[in-house]
């Protein structure tokens, strides 16, 4: 006998079962979906993380020695120069970094940094601009080297140097030749002038002393400085007060002649003087004080002003004429002796007629009154000793000592003429 079954159950039975390629898909589909949201939550992570470890090893905190002052400063970059730019610390083409730019940058590293500036660098008294890094002056020596070892600057080691500008002075060892009181020494030093080497070695310098070489000059190597003592004493002596030459002009003489009207005498002063001897040697003299004892007489030479016609012949009242000369006389003596001086033509027509009217060019020609001797008639004739011994018989002698009278007195003979027509005698 067969049962039935219950509704439900046939139901369930009965009704319609699915295929098994659609049993196998959606076995498989439901799991899929879940895998491709744990796999896309993971890549997210992976990138955050990735990109946080980056981030990490971009950042850097450094400490940064700046011109001689540490700071500490934080920024992101692979290398020393991109850690400094980005906090702010600019480097030029002749600044000093250490690690270079260039140099992969650590976590925690320490950076020197050292900004180039203008130094004014004077050494040994020759200047020159110069770049440099250095922050004081011991860096500056340390950078030159063997060139000033043992040198002397003008600020201690220690001192920093300042910015643009900053003057340094450097003075290197030098072998020097000092000669003091007759005493020489050869000896080492590191002065920068004349006078710094002369105080090292203790030389005192009055001011009346001399140095061979200005005390600022510069010291080079191998000089020779000599020191020459000065002793300074006073004294007086009586001098010569000259006279003067005073000119006047007088219209009555003609224009190119001349007339002494005084003739000059030289006076005396006494005069208090301060002298330097070096090695009893007068060097030096200072005058004091002068006082005049004697009054000098001025030398008056009064001038010719009147015009004279240009052609006034030869033979007129102010220029006579003159006859031939016979050879051998005094007068041949004196036309030579004349022209020796440049005395000719109308020179020579005053000195004839002047010596005619005196003494007939005579050499033994006497004026018993005055005692006048001679051609030129000197008073008295022994003035013409002057010259030589043979005046009174050589007329040579006595022409000479004429012509230097006129000279002396009035010039020219031209001269010594108009003087002879104005008083009658010259």
């Amino acid at each position: 006998m067969r049962h039935s079954a219950p509704v439900d159950e046939i139901a369930a039975i009965d009704a319609p079962r699915p295929r098994m390629g659609e049993r196998v898909a959606a076995r498989f589909r439901r799991p899929s979906s879940r895998l491709w949201q744990v796999a896309a939550q993971v890549g997210v992570l992976a990138i955050v993380a990735g990109g946080t470890s980056a981030f990490a090893v971009m950042h850097k905190t450094v400490k940064v020695d700046l011109d001689g002052h540490v700071v500490s400063k934080s920024a992101f970059g692979r290398t020393v120069g991109d850690v400094l730019a980005g906090s702010g610390v600019s480097v030029g083409a002749r600044d000093s970094v250490q690690p270079p730019v260039d140099t992969g940058a650590s976590d925690g590293e320490e950076i020197v940094v050292r900004h180039a500036h203008r130094l004014t660098l004077e050494i040994d008294g020759k200047s020159q601009s110069v770049w440099t890094t250095a922050l004081t002056v011991g860096e500056v020596l340390d950078a030159l080297g063997s060139r000033t070892s043992g040198a002397r600057a003008s600020a201690s080691r220690s001192q920093a140097l300042g910015r643009d500008g900053t003057l340094l002075r450097v003075s290197t060892a030098k072998s020097i030749h000092v000669v003091v009181d007759d005493t020489a020494t050869d000896t080492a030093t590191t002065a920068s002038t004349v006078r710094d080497a002369l105080r090292e070695l203790g030389v005192v310098l009055s001011a009346a002393d001399r140095v061979s070489v200005p005390l600022d000059t510069t010291l080079v190597d191998g000089v020779v400085i000599v020191v020459s003592r000065v002793t300074t004493t006073s004294g007086t002596e009586t001098v010569v007060a000259p006279y003067a030459t005073v000119r006047e002009s007088d219209p009555k003489l003609p224009t190119g002649t001349s007339v002494v009207a005084q003739s000059g005498r030289s006076g005396s002063a006494i005069v208090t003087f301060e002298a330097d001897y070096i090695g009893g040697n007068e060097v030096a003299r200072r005058l004091l004080s002068r006082v005049v004892v004697g009054e000098p007489r001025n030398l008056i030479v009064r001038v010719g002003t009147a015009s004279v016609p240009a052609s006034a012949p030869v033979g007129t009242a102010s220029v006579p004429a003159s006859a031939p000369v016979a050879a051998g006389t005094s007068r041949a003596v004196g036309q030579a002796l004349a022209a020796a001086r440049g005395w000719t033509g109308d020179e020579w027509a005053c000195l004839d007629n002047l010596w005619a009217r005196e003494s007939g060019w005579r050499v033994n020609a006497g004026n018993l009154s005055s005692g006048a001797f001679g051609i030129p008639q000197a008073l008295p004739g022994s003035k013409m000793g002057s010259v030589a011994a043979d005046w009174r018989t050589n007329p040579a002698t006595q022409v000479t000592w004429g012509l230097n009278y006129i000279a002396g007195r009035y010039g020219t003979p031209c001269g010594a003429w108009a003087s002879f027509r104005t008083n009658n005698w010259y």
